[in-house]
């Protein structure tokens, strides 16, 4: 994977608040780039205009092109702090029928 993609990745997540403690640093540096500037830029637009449903400043097409990569990104679930880890194994087991 390029560099410059994996910086967009860290800064999408940042920008989401679900990016690991461990990747900060790496996308502090990375906001400190055109590349990452812009990046945090344009993922604070897509939210906005995704929560707010206005899009006058949006080229056509753009929810169509936005929902076909989004579907076709990978899912990245959110990681829970140690102390609650066993909380989610354990919901989990729980929430599971037996045979």
């Amino acid at each position: 994977m390029d560099t410059n993609k994996k910086n967009r990745e860290r800064i999408s997540a940042l920008s989401d608040d679900a990016l690991p403690k461990d990747d900060h640093e790496l996308a502090c540096a990375a906001l400190r780039t055109a590349d990452g500037t812009a990046a945090w830029k344009v993922y604070h637009l897509i939210g906005d205009a995704l929560r707010t449903g206005e899009s006058a400043d949006l080229s056509p097409g753009f929810a169509a092109r936005l929902s076909a990569r989004l579907a076709a990104e990978p899912l990245h679930p959110r990681r829970a702090p140690p102390e609650l880890e066993h909380v989610q194994v354990h919901a989990l087991a729980a929430s599971t029928p037996s045979s």
